[in-house]
């Protein structure tokens, strides 16, 4: 990581050289913010209808994707679909560099979430001119449809969002010991009923016995595998039963660490230096790279 920063730091400092040399103001400078500000943030009109036009692209790209591996498809309209899927790339690739422009720290943004899946959404297509096939790992796309909670501007539900993170987060001890309980209670409970009903039942094995103990505990049924005696009915009833207490323990650990939780609104700001979003309020400071907001 030190490498990284360090390779950060250079390319800022090569850029400020650069504009010194130029002898550009800061006013003439002011380019880069609005450029950061309608690719990143939703707070104006051009910038909310880029992210709308992005989400749309988003979507199309990723259909002519799945239509194109529909044979009958392919076979219709396969040179369309592929020009179209180059015309979205070439599309992307252009606003994946713009938006390593538009930060002052590239690099942070070029190894953050969205950045890696910036550059997955468009490597695919390239990758197929020398591996064929692989333009379809483009649904990859799909991912940075998660922008859309920027572009409708509801703070309120991405501080949901990182309400639910944080108790999911909190409850992920006792969410562990409650499936290894789980676990552990299907192995028993299966390998009783591989005693009690035997191979002639279908309980071929205490495996095939657990599989079907674990589809009994979550309420799923599938039927391809039943008790036919009397004891192995009762037991069938029994976890049955608890099936539905089961599914209940998590909903109510969750419910319990949401209640813990303190709801903090979010801001849809993000940072100019390295893109970094969902900052409270009363942020001053970027809580990913610490630059001023």
């Amino acid at each position: 990581m030190d490498g990284v920063f360090k390779l950060d730091w250079y390319l800022t400092a090569i850029y400020i050289e650069v504009m010194s040399v130029k002898g550009l103001s800061s006013g003439e400078l002011d380019w880069r913010s609005k450029l950061h500000e309608v690719i990143f943030e939703a707070d104006t009109l051009a910038g909310r209808a880029f992210d709308l036009v992005l989400i749309l692209s988003i979507s199309l790209s990723v259909l002519a994707v799945v239509l194109d591996s529909v044979a009958s498809m392919h076979d219709r309209w396969g040179d369309a679909l592929y020009l179209a899927e180059w015309v979205f790339t070439i599309l992307f690739t252009i606003e994946y560099i713009l938006r390593i422009v538009s930060v002052r720290q590239p690099t942070r943004y070029i190894f953050s979430f969205f950045g890696l899946v910036d550059l997955l959404a468009i490597l695919p297509t390239y990758l197929s001119v020398i591996v064929p096939g692989s333009q379809y790992l483009l649904v990859i796309r799909l991912l940075r449809v998660l922008r859309i909670f920027r572009v409708l501007k509801l703070a309120t539900y991405i501080g949901e969002a990182k309400l639910l993170t944080t108790a999911l987060r909190h409850s992920r001890r006792k969410i562990t010991v409650f499936l290894f309980t789980v676990i552990t209670l299907a192995i028993i409970l299966g390998s009783l009923m591989y005693m009690i009903e035997g191979e002639r039942s279908g309980f071929t094995s205490i495996p095939q016995s657990v599989y079907w103990a674990i589809v009994t505990l979550t309420t799923v049924g599938y039927g391809d595998v039943s008790p036919v005696t009397p004891l192995g009915k009762i037991l069938a009833a029994i976890i049955m039963i608890m099936g539905y207490g089961i599914i209940a323990v998590p909903t109510g650990i969750v419910t319990v660490e949401l209640s813990r939780a303190t709801a903090m609104g979010v801001t849809t700001i993000a940072c100019e230096s390295c893109g970094g979003e969902g900052h409270d309020p009363d942020a001053v400071h970027c809580k990913h790279c610490g630059a001023r907001l």
